[in-house]
């Protein structure tokens, strides 16, 4: 007779323990917001004002940067942006989404201007310098970035001013955007960030880099160095940098295009609305996966 109670006061004090450690783990990250100085759609000075949002714990420790840049044409706070800042700032870093002139994109000599503007340490004014000057940030623990589109680029050109920067993800990171050839800054050896300290993972239906999982593969190749046979859909080097292919029966709309990480829309679909794979997945190909291997490249 003694047992009920006993057991229903165990489970509301278990409950009671549950509700306190969500308590503690949902206010365990504090929001903040900065700007900085940036360049203009087509490069040039860094005399225009833009914006950087973030998350960082809260805590009284000192942590490693995160830095998200977006796409063309995109709202610097969506929900992948967001969703990349929230779960990095839950791994113990000052994690922040980069407003930039993204409206248009932009010949390797463009998207160095904005890079420059966003990773010069010597400039005050860069967003990297804002970042690093928080109380909660450490930047000699080390920078990892990610970005999309024309934010990879950014990303994987952030170590050509940044020597802190310690690794990047791309997400449809190219050589060759339509009618922009980026092999002189962004192609293995043309640039400071090493392909042992890139991942890139792009759709098999990526219209912006050709449409076949044959283009993407050749520019993937071009891109890491990595070649790893005509029909691979991989190739990963043993710290698991290089480069993935998502196949179109990975996505739900299944059509792995440029935004593969959207619910739908071949990229005209709302870029607040996520494929639930690539958000809450754990595979490969997936957001929490290689986010969480940027995290392997700093220290705590």
């Amino acid at each position: 007779m003694t047992s009920r109670p006993v057991r229903s006061a165990w489970l509301a004090a278990a409950l009671c323990a549950a509700a306190g450690a969500f308590a503690a783990t949902a206010s365990a990250q504090t929001s903040f917001s900065a700007t900085y100085s940036g360049a203009g759609i087509n490069g040039g000075s860094c005399t225009s004002t833009y914006n950087i949002s973030g998350m960082e714990p809260a805590d009284t420790g000192t942590h490693p940067v995160f830095v998200y840049m977006v796409g063309t044409a995109e709202t610097y706070t969506n929900a992948a942006a967001m969703e990349a800042v929230r779960r990095m700032a839950a791994k113990g870093y000052v994690a922040a989404t980069i407003e930039y002139a993204s409206s248009q994109f932009g010949t390797c000599s463009v998207i160095s201007g904005k890079a420059s503007c966003v990773f010069n340490p010597a400039n005050a004014a860069s967003a990297v310098s804002q970042l690093c000057s928080r109380a909660r940030a450490d930047c000699s623990k080390g920078i990892v970035v990610a970005g999309f589109s024309q934010g990879s680029i950014m990303a994987i050109l952030a170590k050509n001013f940044d020597a802190r920067v310690q690794a990047a993800y791309g997400i449809g990171a190219g050589v060759q955007y339509s009618a922009y050839d980026l092999r002189s800054c962004v192609a293995n050896g043309n640039r400071v960030l090493h392909s042992d300290r890139l991942r890139a993972v792009n759709g098999e239906r990526d219209n912006f880099n050709g449409g076949t999982a044959s283009a993407a593969r050749s520019q993937l190749q071009e891109l890491t160095g990595l070649n790893c046979g005509s029909t691979a859909y991989g190739c990963l080097s043993p710290n698991n940098s290089g480069w993935l292919i998502v196949k179109n029966a990975q996505v739900a709309d299944r059509s792995a295009d440029h935004c593969y990480m959207r619910r739908s829309g071949d990229c005209l679909g709302s870029q607040n609305s996520l494929d639930a794979g690539w958000q809450g997945g754990t595979t490969n190909w997936q957001l929490e996966s290689n986010l969480q291997w940027l995290t392997t490249f700093t220290a705590k």
